[in-house]
């Protein structure tokens, strides 16, 4: 079974039993998580789009681990103006392992 969530402002595919990288929650780890903004649930026997999202459905997932994604480097160059700027970032990230969905 699969759905898609939203959390943090973007749109998440899930899956039961799968790890996934959302933004950074304020929340411990191991710590139980219920996610009620379901926009798609695809099941066996057909699939089930919200307008916006589905009422009733839940997808629950736990907290498995916080970090900082991989270096973004932002290379800003103009030629011939000796104009050349080089910033990074590393967004943070909070890993949730699905344990069910349910409509």
């Amino acid at each position: 079974m699969r759905a898609i969530i939203e959390t943090g402002g973007v749109q998440i595919p899930v899956e039961v039993d799968n790890k996934c990288r959302i933004p950074l929650l304020n929340a411990e780890v191991g710590q139980e998580i219920d996610f009620d903004k379901v926009l798609f649930i695809s099941t066996s026997e057909k699939p089930v789009v919200g307008k916006p999202f589905i009422s009733g459905a839940l997808v629950k997932g736990e907290i498995v681990r916080h970090g900082k994604a991989e270096k973004v480097t932002v290379f800003k160059f103009r030629k011939r103006v000796k104009y050349r700027r080089k910033n990074g970032h590393r967004q943070n990230f909070t890993e949730v392992m699905i344990k069910s969905i349910s409509h």
